[in-house]
């Protein structure tokens, strides 16, 4: 290679404007991995633009628009590759690298027009496929972006950065079995088999699968952990606080809280979060409250209600708590009278309530007839909820009454024992 450098210098030394030795100096250059140098020649070769043949001009615009990217000369790129759909009309790569870097420069509408041109070449070419449907994609054009996407992995089987983008599509519309399938293909591409890991913890927490949710975001953790202040990293730990939350593992939830936290403050609902739990550190019975098993919960909720002085008629399991329908017990002189039942809803979430949710309890009084009713959350209600329930035959206790409703339930126990 040295050699070869010296030559090319000899015969510059004579003839400095000769093009071709200017070009063999330049490979030499790119060779030996002195790609600075390298364009420096070809800026040269360039500037006497003369081509024979050993410098032949589409082979030579090729190498210095590949370099032009590498130093971040976009500009310039632009400009061969528009040579280049001159020079070869016919060939589909040459519009697709002009749409390449038009998008980078934000020009989308542009860029999907060289993108079509390079099909109009060939429709066959599977990158301009996949191109034009990740530009569509971020347009919110789902459903052209997932025809193009699809014919992107009809044509090429392993270009699996197209998998990606149609899982996402998928997820959109909720076709969660199709979106895991198209992230379990995404995977194979080294560049989005994290975000492929994430996008498939997504899909198993939006269905309720937490384990498998915590699988995925476990295994996208392990992976990237050098990189902890990444968007995707960020993400994974964000989610997989929510697997444990959901799952009533508030200790290991809390620690992803305070990992997210330490990196940064304001991001998503962490804060908020680490607030909301600080509590639980000084107050066993609300964290045994959410934490517990579902038979310990049920004797909790049973005696929730012998607290308000009330008999159980009905007990129902619901994913987040229970409902139990109850009368007023019957003492003294008022044995005989006529007791009306009443509805408590009993939920431990994170959540806070919002209206809609109590505007459906309400409803659901209505249909059964009963005239009373209790919403007992492990979190707050909703300004607007609270606003609703002022005219309306419904008790919201917040945290902060569960916890005496708690202590009081605690001390009847200690007096019958």
């Amino acid at each position: 290679m040295n050699q070869a450098i010296r030559s090319a210098k000899q015969i510059l030394a004579k003839d400095p404007r000769n093009s071709e030795a200017h070009y063999l100096l330049g490979m030499a250059y790119a060779q030996d991995g002195k790609n600075e140098l390298a364009l420096m020649e070809y800026k040269t070769v360039n500037q006497i633009s003369y081509f024979s043949g050993i410098c032949k001009e589409t082979t030579f615009r090729k190498d210095i628009a590949a370099l032009f990217i590498q130093f971040g000369q976009e500009e310039e790129a632009l400009k061969e590759y528009l040579l280049l759909t001159k020079l070869e009309p016919y060939e589909p790569s040459h519009y697709y690298n002009v749409g390449r870097l038009l998008e980078t420069r934000n020009k989308g509408e542009q860029a999907a027009g060289y993108y079509r041109k390079a099909l109009e070449v060939n429709p066959r070419f599977s990158d301009s496929w996949f191109a034009l449907g990740q530009l569509m994609y971020k347009a919110k054009q789902n459903a052209e972006a997932g025809n193009a996407l699809q014919k992107a992995i009809k044509l090429r089987p392993d270009n699996y950065k197209a998998y990606f983008y149609l899982g996402r599509i998928l997820k959109d519309v909720r076709n969660f079995a199709g979106a895991l399938s198209a992230f379990e293909n995404a995977q194979k591409d080294p560049d989005f088999k994290l975000k492929a890991l994430i996008e498939r913890g997504a899909c198993f927490l939006a269905t309720k699968n937490y384990s498998r949710a915590q699988n995925e975001l476990e295994r996208a953790i392990k992976i990237s952990e050098e990189d902890a202040k990444s968007p995707e990293m960020m993400h994974a730990r964000y989610f997989l606080s929510v697997c444990y939350e959901r799952t009533r593992n508030l200790d290991k939830a809390i620690e992803q809280w305070e990992l997210l936290y330490a990196q940064k403050r304001t991001f998503r609902d962490v804060a908020e979060k680490l607030s909301q739990y600080q509590e639980l550190r000084g107050d066993d019975r609300i964290k045994d409250f959410i934490t517990e098993s579902q038979e310990n919960f049920e004797k909790t909720c049973k005696r929730l209600a012998e607290v308000m002085d009330l008999t159980i008629t009905d007990y129902v399991t619901m994913d987040e708590g229970c409902q139990i329908t109850a009368i007023e017990r019957s003492t003294g002189q008022w044995r005989n009278t006529r007791k009306f039942p009443k509805i408590l809803l009993i939920l431990r979430t994170p959540d806070t309530i919002d209206l809609p949710r109590v505007r459906s309890f309400h409803e659901q009084m209505k249909k059964t007839g009963i005239t009373r009713g209790y919403f007992i959350s492990s979190s707050n209600f909703t300004r607007s909820a609270y606003e609703f329930t002022e005219s309306r035959p419904i008790d919201l206790v917040p945290r902060e009454k569960l916890q005496e409703m708690l202590k009081q339930s605690e001390q009847m126990d200690k007096e019958e024992n």
